[in-house]
């Protein structure tokens, strides 16, 4: 079966939250949220008002998403969307969907008529920062802050 990049759907939630659980604990190494938050972020996510998530299926499983946030920028006077995540399970990383999944942000940033779409990754992710950058991502002159 060809790869399928679409947006997320009712009937992903038990698989989208092993994903995510696998991109957060897993990759990223963070303390678990509870199933209740992540089943509330993925029904925001649904309703498409404060942002959007999309899957990439591969022979019917599910192998990785991508997270797009809606918000304004002061300077531009306009909406922008925030890519907040893009994961690929690691035996379909370098396979393409990584770029598809970029490629359906991008594309859905373009038709919805949003200014740009920006994203972070970490300092240390170097293997994100080379795809970015194949990707035509420039890194921009803003350093990033947060507070718990």
């Amino acid at each position: 079966m060809p790869l399928v990049i679409r947006n997320a759907e009712p009937d992903d939630l038990n698989d989208l939250t092993e994903l995510m659980y696998e991109y957060i604990v897993g990759f990223y190494q963070k303390p678990k949220p509870a199933i209740e938050k992540i089943h509330n972020l993925i029904q925001i996510l649904l309703e498409k008002q404060n942002g959007v998530q999309f899957v990439a299926l591969q022979d019917r499983k599910l192998v990785g998403f991508a997270t797009l946030y809606f918000t304004f920028s002061t300077m531009k006077a306009d909406k922008y969307t925030v890519m907040n995540d893009l994961f690929v399970i690691e035996q379909y990383r370098d396979t393409g969907v990584e770029s598809q999944l970029f490629l359906e942000c991008q594309r859905y940033t373009q038709e919805h008529q949003f200014t740009h779409m920006s994203w972070i990754t970490a300092t240390d992710n170097k293997r994100a920062q080379r795809f970015f950058d194949k990707m035509g991502g420039i890194q921009g002159d803003w350093i990033n802050y947060s507070i718990i």
